[in-house]
């Protein structure tokens, strides 16, 4: 228990004070950590992960077992595979009574994941290179989103229409981001100034010389609301392209309950097929566990995004939740290259698993 406490202690702190500075700790800009907590504060909060359970959950369904999905924001389309798997069933059916916890801006995935306080979580694929470079045994078992939503967004009327214009603009950003990175190593950013970016589409609004990054999935049309034609240039199109919306578990977990790990794969691929060519059940889940400001307007347009990054360049529905070794070893290297990871400590083929995806 010691030995436990020491290392989801270590893992939270890692998480909230950037021990590395590549950490995963934003979600469209906004940190994930606010401020870096006391000590004795970060303790508290690694009991309770090790012995509280959450109070908002009902008893376990009778026969069913218990599993739990972490996710690393507020419920969105991002997340409708899981909420579209819970809605209709498939869970259940499976033999698991699937709790879906809310994420937010104090989420520690990979202390969750390390502590046993959920099973599954969602992420990014950097974040899984991150977390292993860290010493967490986690493992990507789906990718639903094939090309990833980041954006610089930039309006319309500034004439702007590609990454290599960006000179002369002021790009709000969150420093420390590996697509920042990779985007100042190809000289996208010089000429740029970057100031902090404080979460809001306003100052975009204000001025055509401002830039900012989003996520395609809510800033454009929040811009679009206010007034503003914007037009957002996809990162992903440079070539830093890291799958997103992927469904984690960890090592140990596939080596002591495969089976577990195969059904819950399985319904929540299922889950990402209904999803996107049937969302409006799982979109009135995810409307009411989502107490943020979410609106079934900005998650019909986030919906209507996901073709295009889950299915890109005519991909069929079935190909959906899939991963390669090449786009894994790809990512690997672009880390490397940045320096933001050892390759000694990170191969691309511990990173994910496969093979419990629907044939």
């Amino acid at each position: 228990m010691i030995l436990f406490l020491q290392q989801a202690f270590r893992l939270v702190l890692a998480e909230v004070s950037g021990m590395s500075r590549f950490f995963p700790l934003l979600k469209n800009g906004l940190p994930r950590f606010g401020v870096v907590a006391s000590s004795a504060t970060m303790l508290a909060l690694v009991l309770g992960f090790a012995g509280c359970s959450d109070p908002g959950k009902s008893a376990n369904k009778e026969g069913l077992q218990p599993v739990v999905i972490q996710l690393n924001w507020y419920p969105e389309a991002e997340h409708g595979g899981a909420y579209a798997a819970l809605v209709d069933g498939s869970y259940e059916a499976a033999g698991y009574d699937v709790e879906i916890r809310s994420g937010g801006p104090a989420t520690p995935v990979a202390a969750d994941l390390a502590s046993g306080r959920c099973q599954f979580a969602f992420a990014n694929a950097d974040d899984v290179v991150l977390y292993r470079q860290q010493g967490v045994d986690v493992v990507a078992v789906l990718a639903a989103m094939q090309n990833h939503p980041r954006c610089i967004l930039v309006r319309a009327d500034s004439g702007i229409t590609s990454l290599d214009d960006l000179k002369g603009l002021t790009l709000q950003r969150q420093p420390g981001k590996p697509f920042l990175e990779f985007m100042r190593q190809r000289g996208l950013l010089d000429g740029v100034q970057e100031v902090p970016y404080l979460g809001s589409v306003s100052a975009l609004v204000a001025s055509k010389d401002i830039a900012i990054q989003a996520y395609s999935f809510a800033e454009p049309l929040l811009a679009e609301q206010q007034g503003v034609d914007v037009t957002p240039l996809m990162v992903s199109e440079l070539g830093w392209n890291p799958y997103s919306s992927v469904l984690l578990t960890t090592g140990e977990l596939i080596r002591d309950n495969p089976t577990l790990v195969r059904d819950v794969v399985q319904a929540t691929q299922q889950g990402w097929r209904t999803y996107l060519t049937s969302p409006s059940a799982a979109n009135e889940k995810i409307l009411a566990a989502n107490h943020h400001g979410m609106t079934a307007e900005v998650l019909d347009f986030g919906v209507k995004q996901l073709p295009g990054l889950a299915m890109p360049d005519g991909a069929t529905i079935e190909s959906v939740g899939g991963m390669s070794l090449s786009r894994w070893k790809t990512l690997v290297e672009q880390m490397t290259k940045l320096g933001i990871v050892d390759p000694e400590n990170v191969k691309a083929e511990d990173c994910f698993d496969a093979q419990f995806l629907l044939p």
